[in-house]
């Protein structure tokens, strides 16, 4: 009987399950097989065929990390007593009597009182709304108005951009607390929208050059060609492509500048141009306390600790931000 000779055109096909042919069917069933694997490509617990994105992962990694968990227990814990302080404070904060200056603590004031004898426990509680508003607020200007002048910049490029790297440049060489002297000696107002104003007013060019940069990279990215060259306009390609794989940097630098601007607060409200009486504020409250540190070091301790933990909440959640949301540690 000849021998079946897997090379010899003249034997006719081979049968289904032997020889060279079935080997590279074979071979292609399974690099098929193994492009559609379950799984491959989808994010864990979705709809079959979803991609994983940027942020889905970018919130896996946050709920496992505990620096992030501490951080944000302790932001929202101050922002519900900056809402609704009067729940865990019942007393006045701007009630004195002078009987009690500098006294310690007692039942019913465990932060003692400070030097006009209010009580420190519940000026620290009310301190925190002002501190938290003006953070926010701030953050929250400069976001906004560094982002749109940055991408801006980065997108159009040419004049524009050149005037905006030469106002940021002028912007930078004027010292934050030496301006805030100059600015805000001459606001009479106490409440906190001059301090926010003058912060937005200095803050928007590190945020601008952090925007233009992020526009300028995502910009050059192939799915940014394909769509100018499928004849999508500036402003689709700018809100809609580069606007989301942009925005990254601007939320991270954002977060860990929110801690700045409340410390930056505080700083300014102890040289005496930041809020003034009768707003409660943190600064307000350690200017007043700094004299008395021998005779009463409980005045300095409560507030000041209490900016300190703020500002050290808000840092760690920047930083957990910027972990998730960085590939390179990945």
């Amino acid at each position: 009987m000849p021998e079946n000779n897997p090379l010899d055109p003249e034997q006719g096909p081979i049968a289904p399950g032997g020889g060279y042919g079935a080997g590279m069917d074979l071979a292609a069933s399974d690099a098929d097989t193994l492009e559609r694997a379950p799984g491959h490509g989808q994010e864990p617990g979705g709809p079959a065929g979803k991609p994983r994105s940027l942020w889905s992962d970018a919130w896996r990694d946050l709920r496992r990390n505990p620096v992030f968990i501490i951080s944000v227990l302790i932001i929202l814990f101050l922002v519900f007593i900056s809402l609704w302080p009067g729940t865990i404070a019942t007393q006045d904060p701007l009630q004195a009597n002078l009987q009690k200056s500098q006294a310690g603590s007692e039942p019913g004031h465990p932060f003692g009182f400070d030097s006009q004898g209010r009580d420190v426990y519940t000026r620290v509680v009310y301190g925190a709304r002002a501190s938290v508003t003006v953070g926010v607020c701030a953050t929250a200007g400069v976001v906004l108005l560094g982002s749109v002048l940055g991408g801006l910049a980065g997108f159009f490029g040419g004049w524009w951009d050149a005037i905006l790297s030469r106002i940021s440049d002028v912007f930078f060489g004027i010292p934050v607390v030496l301006g805030g002297l100059v600015f805000l000696s001459v606001v009479t107002n106490s409440t906190v929208w001059p301090v926010v104003g003058f912060m937005v007013l200095l803050g928007w060019p590190q945020i601008a050059r952090i925007a233009r940069g992020s526009v300028i990279t995502a910009r050059q990215n192939d799915y940014v060609q394909a769509g100018r060259a499928l004849g999508a306009g500036n402003s689709r390609l700018l809100l809609r492509h580069i606007a989301p794989n942009a925005v990254a940097p601007v939320i991270v630098v954002g977060t860990i500048a929110l801690g700045t601007y409340i410390a930056l607060e505080a700083t300014l409200s102890y040289l005496g141009v930041g809020l003034k009486p009768p707003t409660v504020s943190w600064g307000i409250d350690i200017s007043d306390a700094s004299n008395q540190i021998r005779n009463a070091p409980h005045m300095l301790l409560w507030p000041a600790g209490a900016l300190s933990l703020t500002v050290l909440a808000f840092i760690m959640l920047g930083d957990a931000v910027r972990d998730a949301l960085d590939p390179k540690l990945r």
